[in-house]
């Protein structure tokens, strides 16, 4: 006998939050019964996962779509010149983050990308529908999330805007989630929370949870766990951060760090996601598995290539020296996990510390 989908998506939801569980991703029961009561599916009719042969579309004619629908897997649910510009967050890191944000009761929550809509769901169920302002930088996702939204049953304030700004129109908030990338936490967000109130945002490789002060200042250390977002953008546009080409006027120096670290560490992928923000990279490996060659550039045109012991350089940041110094401050602090990190900001802009707000990070230097 064939299950009813819904009742399939019951089923589903709730061996997924077993599993989050036993994990301890989710830990808190309201939370819990939430995620149990809000489906997924409706806000992820169609979705790309990526396969042995490349990306493969799935739709909910698919006879294993809602199976994918149910795993702790981040679904990219819209491509723009073959890059993923929007997706659905994985369920363990999206509770993660609202586990963090510590609502209550009572609390307004602004949400910085509104993407799929389900994220807006789950806080609309937690909280009422009411409480709840979301924004979106692409219109026509904004469209979709809320028409999604009220099939379900919800109707939060999703607005088409540049979340960046925030929404001032009905701050101040108690509470501010972020689910798209960030290098650097917005001064409008600082003056749309009450104090005491609190911002989750995913900032370089991590996740920071800061506290707002009397004064406007905010505060506070990253989540443990890993976060990798797509980054925030301007309506039309990636993201994505576009190679310069390879200049051919760089002289070549050496360099002693092995180049798997550098591709591979996640922990110290991270220290270097807040020394060299806004930087992409990649790597190259041999026949044999083993890192070849690693590639960083940014946007403002900045470009270095380690290949082998050599490593050139060019543009107006030296992205290899904050490879180096990246890994020097990483050893000399006993390879720090995120939790150690912290973040101060304010109206003038923000400092990423470790350990303590008295010792900041340096970031990337610049050529000359």
């Amino acid at each position: 006998m064939t299950t009813h989908p819904e009742k399939r998506a019951e089923e589903l939801r709730a061996v997924l939050a077993d599993i989050l569980e036993a994990s301890g991703q989710l830990t808190d029961p309201t939370w819990r019964k939430v995620f149990e009561t809000v489906p997924r599916h409706p806000y992820v009719p169609e979705f790309w996962t990526l396969t042995g042969q490349g990306q493969r579309r799935v739709t909910s004619v698919d006879p294993d779509w809602l199976d994918l629908v149910y795993t702790d897997d981040a679904l990219a649910t819209q491509l723009t010149d073959g890059v993923a510009t929007s997706s659905s967050t994985a369920p363990g890191l999206m509770l993660t983050m609202l586990q963090a944000l510590d609502v209550a009761d009572g609390h307004r929550v602004l949400e910085i990308a509104t993407g799929t809509g389900y994220n807006a769901a789950l806080l609309s169920e937690r909280l009422g529908s009411h409480q709840v302002v979301s924004v979106e930088v692409d219109p026509v996702l904004a469209r979709l999330a809320e028409a999604r939204l009220r099939r379900c049953g919800y109707t939060p304030l999703v607005v088409a805007g540049d979340g960046r700004d925030g929404y001032p129109d009905r701050a101040p908030y108690d509470r501010l989630i972020a689910t798209c990338g960030f290098s650097i936490i917005p001064a409008a967000w600082l003056e749309q929370v009450r104090p005491a109130g609190m911002i989750v945002c995913p900032l370089g490789w991590g996740t920071v949870r800061l506290v707002v002060a009397h004064d406007g200042r905010a505060e506070g250390r990253f989540l443990p766990t890993g976060s990798y977002f797509m980054a925030v953008r301007d309506t039309g546009t990636t993201g994505t951060q576009a190679h310069p080409g390879r200049p051919s006027a760089t002289s070549g120096r050496l360099t002693g760090l092995d180049l798997a670290t550098v591709a591979g560490d996640d922990a110290f992928r991270f220290v270097l996601s807040l020394v060299a923000p806004d930087t992409a990279s990649a790597a190259e490996h041999g026949d044999d598995g083993r890192t070849t060659a690693v590639e960083l550039w940014s946007a403002d045109g900045s470009w270095a290539r380690a290949e082998g012991e050599t490593v050139r350089q060019a543009g107006p940041r030296l992205l290899w020296d904050a490879v180096e110094a990246a890994h020097k401050l990483y050893v000399e602090h006993h390879r720090p996990g995120r939790e150690r990190f912290g973040v101060t900001v304010t109206a003038e802009g923000q400092r990423i510390w470790l350990d303590s707000p008295s010792r900041p990070v340096p970031h990337v230097p610049v050529a000359g």
